[in-house]
């Protein structure tokens, strides 16, 4: 038998379709886990087995985070990586990611789906890309089943070590032929192609000063043998751009291209520092980008031309990217952080809410090369997000709803609908205990700080 699900009386729906059409007092009908219908309140059926009445609510597709390492949410803050620029942090966080156990996977994960759904995120990736003391990618996957949200589960990894030249310590990186043949087995289990896919892998090394050029090569003929998508760090600071040149006497755009790494297939995080003809390069290849504001920031790695990139036609989604280098995973948050540094660096004209709110739904949804998520219309994935405008944060905003969800204080979301299921009703998770979920990640959390002392 199915089920249906009926949102009526919105606001406002935005559908982000091929129209970009808003429809007031709008509506969106659901059967099982696909879209059925989006129109009118009075033009759709008026009865499901179930039904959410959205008057003051701006509907909207799921947000889309497309980078994140989410068991960095165990080390928020730590005090020695609070001020320093990318290379500094890392080598101050390594020893304690040292000592990550599998319970703190699996816990760190749910805590930071638990922040992003809540946010209005439907579907993020998650780059894991250290594994110490038994840990596994599964740990992630399990949690993402659990929680419900729909995730492609990244399989990084570190394979040269200070010994070697690189950033992370030996005691962190791993024997590339193991790591191919766990990337390998991880697609054979899991990985799931079909249309409305709960979940996928995604072969991606960690970064280029922390992996060999030869496992870049070989994990990118392995994820085209497979069908799978490829996703790295490239560009993130002028750090990385001397690194870049001083190993391989080659900008990390041209060493991606050498490597193999472009294509519809590859999206790279932040490219910060991308010149213009890595760009061109992306823009030519249909390579994708995750723009990461508030980490950027944070790390004072710089402003990424993200207006340039979009004018050039390169591919963008936003990604909250790791919550020890933003410190939060607020996903609507991060799209209005988006759109501001965006007007800091290149004038007031450079990116509007609209804007902004497509990046983090169609623009994510290319970046996964995905077509069944980023919209609300017949035949999408259903997922999709209410927000209530009867709080105090948007208060004199309406006159421009949608825009109010982007310049107003970030909310969270009232309802979140994943594949069909209600995930969140009346702003609370329905799939986990949050509360008990926070107790013992903060416990872990010192468990995980203390044990590098």
């Amino acid at each position: 038998m199915s089920k249906t699900l009926l949102i009526k009386n919105a606001r406002v729906v935005v559908t982000m379709d091929e129209q970009r059409r808003e429809i007031a007092n709008g509506a969106v009908f659901i059967r099982d886990n696909v879209i059925e219908q989006v129109g009118s309140s009075a033009d759709l059926p008026h009865i499901a087995d179930e039904v959410i009445d959205a008057s003051n609510h701006v509907v909207i597709p799921g947000l889309v985070n497309t980078h994140h390492h989410m068991y960095q949410s165990l080390t928020r803050v730590i005090p020695a990586a609070q001020n320093g620029e990318l290379f500094n942090w890392l080598t101050n966080l390594y020893p304690i990611w040292a000592n990550l156990t599998p319970e703190m996977i699996q816990v760190s994960t749910l805590t930071a789906m638990a922040e992003l759904i809540l946010s209005g995120c439907t579907t993020s990736s998650d780059h894991l890309y250290i594994y110490p003391n038994g840990c596994k990618l599964d740990d992630s996957i399990e949690a993402a089943q659990k929680i419900g949200m729909r995730f492609h589960a990244a399989r990084g990894s570190m394979s040269v070590g200070q010994s070697k030249g690189g950033l992370p310590p030996d005691c962190v990186v791993e024997d590339e032929k193991a790591i191919l043949k766990d990337t390998q087995r991880l697609i054979e289990t899991y990985h799931d192609a079909s249309r409305h896919a709960m979940q996928r892998i995604v072969v991606a090394p960690c970064s280029p000063f922390s992996v060999s050029r030869d496992l870049m090569k070989e994990a990118a003929v392995l994820a085209r043998h497979h069908g799978v998508s490829l996703h790295t760090h490239l560009a993130e600071n002028v750090n990385d751009i001397a690194y870049s040149r001083e190993k391989f006497n080659m900008t990390p755009a041209e060493y991606a291209e050498d490597c193999g790494w472009v294509g519809h297939d590859v999206w790279h995080a932040h490219c910060v520092q991308l010149d213009d003809e890595g760009i061109y390069m992306f823009a030519r290849t249909g390579t994708g980008i995750a723009h990461c504001p508030c980490s950027n920031m944070r790390l004072a790695s710089g402003i990424a031309p993200i207006r340039k990139m979009i004018d050039a036609g390169v591919s963008v989604g936003l990604g909250v990217d790791g919550s020890a280098s933003n410190d939060g995973a607020h996903m609507l948050g991060e799209t209005r952080q988006a759109m501001l540094l965006q007007r800091v660096g290149f004038g007031p004209d450079a990116m509007t809410a609209r804007q902004a709110l497509e990046i983090a739904t169609l623009g994510g949804a290319k970046v996964l090369n995905r077509d069944d998520i980023g919209a609300l219309k017949p035949g999408m994935s259903a997922d999709l997000v209410l927000f209530d405008l009867n709080q105090v944060g948007f208060a004199g905003g309406w006159h421009d709803p949608v825009a109010a969800l982007v310049f107003c204080t970030p909310s969270d979301v009232a309802y979140s609908v994943i594949n069909g299921q209600v995930v969140v009703r009346n702003g609370q998770l329905t799939t986990v205990d949050l509360g008990n979920v926070l107790e013992r990640h903060n416990k872990l959390a010192i468990t995980l700080a203390e044990a590098a002392r």
